[in-house]
Formats: structure tokens, C-alpha cells, sequence
């Protein structure tokens, strides 16, 4: 998911007062922001999303996602869980990103009047392109600060996944890093400490 700042370079910025989860909801109930905006709320800013190259979205970027639902929705079916693919997770005070996909436990009609919480997410996924550099800072600190225990980039430039696991909240980020590619399998983290085991070369486009 690429994502492009609203935030200006000047020396002002040290002036910007960030927003709160709740004033970003109370935008888009007000009408400021329509609903179904590209923005997301990084750090108590909005930023501007751009799925794949520039203003659009690659094919290869779309195939990743697709992808990665089709097998996560037939793997999940035992499971009290579900994959939620790009929707908001409400991570307080001031984030609320949209990841490509996210693992949530609970079904989807428990979330008919909110928006999953970090208790509620066992992983995200970012499928990166052009966004690879923020997917591998900006949203790993702020994934990592909210205590979501896996993190999976799909990095489309180098064609391999980085995994990113045992979150330090209090410093923004992750523990452990791994990089896997072709046949080397992956450990997607699932409710209650249940493992969904797959190949890299399955979860990549």
C-alpha cells in the first residue's frame, strides 16, 4: 500500500497539533471527510493513499492482495477468524492505518459498529511496492507500538516476505525479523497461538 503525506516540510511542522482517533471519526461523521476517503490516520495525520504505482493500483500489487485472500479465506474456515482486506484497525491514540489484509479473530458481523482493535488482530499484512520503505518504518512502528504480534511484508521489489514479530510497544518495534522466500515456509499467527503454515512462494504474486 503506498501512501503519500499531507504533511508539509516547512518548519511549522513542529506546530501541527495530531489528531486523535476520535477526531478522525468525528470528521467523517461530520461530512468533513466522505466516507470511503483514501486517508488514513498515521501518527494523528491523514495521509493520502495510493495503492501500487502513483495513483492507482498495479496489477501485480492487486494480484498479491487476491492472492493472499483466496488463501487465507479457504484456510480460515475452521478457525474463529476472519481476513479482512484493505479496512480500518483502530489502533488509539492516533493511528488508524488500513492494511492490505489483517487476521481478526471473531467474525465479521462483530465488527458492525466499530472497527477491529489491536486486541482483536493477530496479523497484518502490507503488500509493498512503491510503499515499501514506509511499510518498513513508519507502519512497523506503529504496528509494533500497538502490540500487533505479527506483522508480514510482502515486498514486491525483492520478491520475498519480511516477518515481523514479538513486539516491543514501548520502543515501536519488532523483535524479530526474518526474510523468507521461494520454498521456506511461513508461520502465520492465527487466535489462540494457532499457526497457519504456507510456503513464501504461495503468499507472493
Amino acid at each position: 500500500m503506498s501512501t503519500v503525506l499531507l504533511k508539509s516540510t516547512s518548519r511549522e511542522d513542529r506546530e501541527i497539533v495530531p489528531l486523535t482517533v476520535g477526531q478522525y471519526h468525528g470528521m467523517i461523521e461530520a461530512g468533513i471527510l466522505a466516507e470511503g476517503e483514501p486517508i488514513e490516520l498515521l501518527d494523528g495525520l491523514l495521509v493520502r493513499m495510493s495503492r501500487g504505482e502513483g495513483m492507482t493500483t498495479t496489477p501485480l500489487h492487486s494480484l498479491g492482495v487476491s492472492k493472499l485472500n483466496l488463501l487465507l479465506v479457504a484456510a480460515l474456515g475452521v478457525f474463529r477468524c476472519h481476513v479482512r482486506i484493505p479496512s480500518p484497525v483502530t489502533l488509539p491514540p492516533r493511528d488508524e492505518p488500513e492494511p492490505d489484509l489483517a487476521i481478526v479473530r471473531g467474525l465479521p458481523a462483530d465488527f458492525a459498529l466499530r472497527h477491529p482493535g489491536p486486541a482483536d488482530v493477530t496479523c497484518v499484512i502490507e503488500v509493498a511496492g512503491s510503499s515499501l520503505e514506509r511499510d518498513r518504518t513508519v507502519k512497523q512502528r506503529i504496528y509494533a507500538a500497538a502490540g500487533i504480534p505479527q506483522y508480514v511484508i510482502v515486498n514486491l521489489v525483492d520478491s520475498r516476505l519480511e516477518v515481523f514479530e514479538r513486539p516491543d510497544t514501548a520502543k515501536g518495534r519488532y523483535r524479530r525479523r526474518t526474510e523468507l522466500a521461494g520454498d521456506a515456509e511461513i508461520s502465520l499467527l492465527l487466535p489462540e497461538n494457532r499457526r497457519l503454515v504456507v510456503a513464501a512462494s504461495d503468499c507472493l504474486p
